[in-house]
């Protein structure tokens, strides 16, 4: 059973930093040969795209909205995605979820939630 557990979200002030990690278990392919993405959903918006990490290389995508304040990162060996957040600011506020896709099967985890107020 595939499962995608996010974690590291919470309550940060305007311009502070976050760090979300995605753990995953169960995977039929190994965990390298997954394209990892973050999306968020803000209350009452559609779920958006904010960043994509590549395999294996790793190549980087990101929402124009995030660039230059959000890196995504993958620890292949450890079957983890992580999404550094920095400048936050309150329209970053959003659940935010972890998705794993290959052709093989689409994954999404529960998601965790980022608030960004003062």
């Amino acid at each position: 059973q595939v499962q995608l557990v996010e974690s590291g979200g919470g309550l940060v002030q305007p311009g502070g930093s976050l760090r979300l990690s995605c753990a995953a278990s169960g995977l039929t392919f190994s965990f390298s040969m997954y394209t990892m993405r973050w999306y968020r959903q803000a209350p009452g918006k559609e779920r958006e795209l904010v960043a994509v990490i590549g395999r294996p290389g790793g190549s980087t995508v990101y929402a124009d909205s995030v660039k230059g304040r959000f890196t995504i990162s993958r620890d292949n060996a450890k079957n983890m995605v992580n999404l550094q957040m920095n400048s936050l600011k309150p329209e970053d506020t959003a659940r935010y979820y972890c998705n794993a896709v290959r052709s093989t099967g689409n994954y999404w985890g529960k998601g965790t939630l980022v608030t960004v107020s003062s």
